[in-house]
């Protein structure tokens, strides 16, 4: 399991992405990074066999792929997050598919997991950040899907103010309360008392830190 990876091994990821232009400009920037892809193939069920072959430490695969280029991708995480409870997996999608995003962030207890567009793998840093943190077992979700979702539940999210919906769309990041006053330019106390607003309007319960915080709210916006 990723968790039992030494600290200063490579990050060994099974990739699937039908494009063959996109896999191997992944392969190229993953290994530029330090990370050994152990496997990278074009369709569900090559991917299916290269975990069970390989066991890497994460999963990186797009949503639509061969055959029917539906989302049998997006099906081969689940299945594999089934079949290996804790297994990392980072899905890349070319859109927002609300019912893709729940999908995904209902499978297992939702740590270990990420959705991102794929125009966030042209942000290469941000892109290996989210990918280590995932693989760490963080929640990652792009700004674009908590939009959409947000977008779902009209009450009691229609209570936040502008504001507040800036500080929950950060918060489903993964970001700290330090790195949303950064973004947002405003002290770390005020960061505070927004979250303590939405955490009260959404009556959801306060979290000792931000990833079980990113577990509560996600909860509430896939529910």
């Amino acid at each position: 399991m990723p968790t039992d990876r030494p600290s200063d091994s490579p990050l060994r990821i099974a990739l699937a992405e039908d494009s063959v232009l996109l896999r191997e400009g992944l392969i190229g920037l993953l290994t530029r990074f330090g990370c050994d892809v152990v496997a990278a193939v074009g369709d569900a069920d090559a991917l299916l066999a290269a975990v069970a072959e390989h066991e890497p430490d994460i999963v990186v695969t797009d949503v639509r792929m061969p055959p029917g280029f539906q989302d049998e991708g997006l099906h081969a995480a689940v299945r594999l997050r089934e079949e290996r409870p804790g297994l990392p997996v980072l899905v890349l999608s070319q859109y927002v598919q609300r019912a893709y995003a729940a999908e995904l962030l209902d499978s297992g207890d939702g740590s270990g997991v990420g959705y991102l567009l794929k125009d966030r793998v042209g942000q290469v840093e941000q892109f290996v950040d989210a990918l280590r943190d995932v693989a760490g077992g963080g929640t990652v979700v792009d700004p674009e899907v908590v939009r959409q979702l947000l977008r779902r539940r009209r009450d009691p999210l229609a209570r936040l103010t502008p504001r507040e919906r800036e500080v929950l769309a950060l918060i489903a990041e993964g970001k700290s309360n330090g790195a949303i006053a950064r973004a947002l330019v405003v002290s770390e106390a005020a960061v505070g008392k927004h979250i303590g607003s939405i955490l009260t309007k959404l009556d959801l319960p306060p979290a000792d830190d931000v990833h079980r915080r990113v577990l509560a709210v996600l909860a509430f916006l896939r529910a």
